[in-house]
């Protein structure tokens, strides 16, 4: 069965720049893990939800907080497990240092018998267009290039 999420790109505007937001994955395997390894919030949902309702909830359980605003959708990617990840985009602000990730919970260290919690998401943060590309799961980085391209067509004359 072909496992699908769905996700928000949250972006901003600031001093004529344009900004998004990603989120690095909690857990000790990602811990040490950098480029490659951020993300748009995003989870898994199934048929009975709706794909929007979905990115809304999924960004809500791992950031704390619901935006509102105008969604564009950004059309589907593949991820290289196989992950089929529907993305939108929305216009908002926030303090990456004030979010409030749920948490999940593993045996740790492996094969101890210990079960820890670790948020879903350990950190977030604004970046650029460029630097994010450098920052998000490879196969995210057409949602990036997608954003740009509706920003630019939904642009008012200069």
């Amino acid at each position: 069965m072909a496992v699908t999420s769905a996700g928000l790109l949250l972006y901003r505007r600031r001093g004529g720049m344009l900004e998004l937001l990603l989120v690095h994955p909690g857990g000790p395997f990602w811990k040490n893990k950098d480029p490659g390894a951020w993300s748009i919030p995003k989870g898994e949902y199934t048929g009975d939800e709706a794909p929007l309702a979905a990115a809304r909830r999924e960004f809500a359980e791992e950031l704390g907080f619901a935006p509102e605003g105008e969604f564009i959708y950004l059309g589907e990617i593949r991820q290289k497990g196989g992950k089929t990840v529907m993305a939108w985009a929305v216009e908002g602000d926030c303090d990456p240092s004030t979010i409030v990730s749920n948490t999940f919970s593993m045996e740790y260290p492996p094969k101890s018998g210990k079960f820890r919690e670790f948020p879903e998401i350990d950190r977030a943060a604004w970046f650029d267009p460029e630097s994010a590309k450098e920052k998000i799961n490879p196969a995210q980085a057409p949602l990036i290039d997608r954003l740009i391209d509706n920003i630019r067509e939904n642009a008012g004359p200069d």
